[in-house]
Order: C-alpha cells, then sequence, then structure tokens
C-alpha cells in the first residue's frame, strides 16, 4: 500500500466581491500585524541563548511557516480568481451567487448560496460552486426537479443579491 495520494481537483476560479474582501482582509491582517509580532517574539527568544528547548523560539518558527504558507497561498488565489460582480442578464435560472430555495417531498425548504470554493460556510448555507448540490441546480429554472445523494428537490425559488 502506498501513500501516494492524488492531487485535489482545482476548485472554480470564482469568487464574490465579498468573498475576495475577505480574503484581502485576512491577507493584509497576516503581512502587516500577526507576522511582524511573531518576528519580534522569534526574535526575542533568540537573544536567550539555548534554541533547542526554548518554547517561544520553537513555536515562533512553526507560526512564522504557518503564516507564510497562508499568505502565499492567499496572494497565488487572489491572483488566479475571477471576481464575479454583475448578476446574470438571465435571473430565471440559477448561477454562480444565486440564493436557491429547494422544497423536498416533505415540504421542508432549504435556502443556499452558490459561492465559491473560499467563501463556504455551512451557517450561513453558502455552498461551493464545486459541490454536488450546486452542480446539480445550475443552470435550472424554478420548478425544476433535481437529484442528489437519493433526496429529490424541486426548486422553488432563485433570488440574486446586488453585487457590489
Amino acid at each position: 500500500m502506498s501513500r501516494y495520494r492524488p492531487p485535489a481537483p482545482k476548485s472554480a476560479p470564482y469568487i464574490t466581491p465579498e468573498g475576495a474582501r475577505v480574503l484581502e482582509k485576512e491577507l493584509k491582517y497576516l503581512w502587516k500585524v500577526e507576522r511582524p509580532e511573531v518576528t519580534a517574539t522569534v526574535h526575542e527568544a533568540a537573544k536567550n541563548g539555548d534554541r533547542s528547548e526554548n518554547g517561544d523560539y520553537i513555536y515562533g518558527k512553526k507560526r512564522l511557516r504557518e503564516i507564510d504558507r497562508r499568505v502565499r497561498y492567499l496572494s497565488k488565489r487572489l491572483d488566479n480568481v475571477t471576481i464575479v460582480d454583475r448578476i446574470p442578464s438571465d435571473t430565471s435560472k440559477v448561477f454562480f451567487g444565486a440564493w436557491v430555495t429547494l422544497e423536498d417531498s416533505n415540504g421542508d425548504e432549504q435556502c443556499y448560496r452558490i459561492v465559491g470554493a473560499d467563501e463556504i460556510d455551512p451557517r450561513e448555507n453558502k455552498i461551493s460552486v464545486d459541490s454536488p448540490m450546486a452542480r446539480a441546480i445550475l443552470g435550472k429554472r424554478i420548478d425544476n426537479n433535481i437529484k442528489v445523494n437519493n433526496s429529490c428537490w424541486i426548486i422553488t425559488n432563485i433570488h440574486y443579491v446586488p453585487m457590489e
């Protein structure tokens, strides 16, 4: 048995303006606030001598690696994403950024917003455009039936929020 794992499939390069602002804010915070603080802590810990048993130094270096990795990811991601900042011309179909209300056979309703992979938030019912549910409903209209994971749903409402 090998340890090889195939690379994760690339996510769709789309993001809402709100999502782009969140990523830019996180990048700015990591680069301008957190990294200088951790660097100062590591610098002070390095002055104390023996680094092999210096917890502040060891943890600080580890945290710097984590920050640098996240900064590299965010920088590359922001360079490669497409910000979808306008509502589609045909609002009767489900597209990226739409709020979609689905009803199951019991009459229970669920409302989801289709967003980019970096914006997923189950508490706010934001699902990735790459998820099975989103792939099933993209391009559909009101009263279309969809089937996802042995569950049947009907689209009862499609709503677009104005994008900034």
